[in-house]
């Protein structure tokens, strides 16, 4: 059994064991050149979108790609990808939907409400008129819990108490008692 047990310990140590250094890294391999294009529709002889894209190897990506929206409209996006990430170019005005017009406008008049309240506080001032109200539900599900929590301490202070009372009745009856007189007799 204890074989198994240490088997088992064994087993679980290897598979936690750090093994990083035993790992060979992948060598770099410089970045080759290339270049690709493509078209494609949903039509034959039908053109909707293309893509091209040219590296040079150095790192640096150039590339660009149209396509026909939903409103018949060709919008192509020009780009360079390099170190520093990923740089668009758009050909159109991206507008934004009477809904999407909406939710910004909404968020930003809370935004601004938000920001004036807090700048009418001074720091570390804690805005109470603003503050969230307890209700009724929550009020009594709170006292609910206090009182739980105030049983069940007088509860454990009864039970310590009655261990303390066992405990020093204990001592009283072992001081008494031949059997304990701090040393300690085997039975010969």
């Amino acid at each position: 059994m204890k074989q198994l047990i240490v088997l088992v310990v064994c087993l679980v140590a290897a598979t936690r064991a750090d093994v990083s250094h035993l790992v060979t890294p992948e060598p770099k391999v410089p970045a080759s050149p290339y270049v690709f294009s493509y078209q494609a529709g949903r039509a034959p002889g039908h053109v909707d979108r293309q893509h091209t894209e040219v590296s040079d190897g150095s790192g640096v990506i150039r590339g660009a790609f149209s396509y026909v929206d939903p409103k018949n409209q060709v919008r192509t996006v020009q780009y360079v990808a390099d170190e520093h990430g990923f740089h668009p170019q758009l050909s159109h005005k991206l507008e934004d939907s009477a809904a999407v017009q909406a939710a910004k406008k909404r968020h930003f008049e809370t935004y601004n409400r938000i920001a004036q309240e807090h700048a009418n506080h001074t720091p570390g001032q804690v805005a109470l008129a603003n503050a969230p109200h307890t209700s009724a539900a929550v009020a009594h599900a709170t006292q609910k819990h206090l009182n739980a929590f105030e049983r069940i301490a007088a509860e454990h202070a009864a039970i310590g108490r009655q261990q303390e009372a066992q405990r020093l009745a204990l001592a009283a009856q072992s001081e008494h008692s031949d059997i304990d007189d701090g040393q300690y007799h085997p039975e010969v």
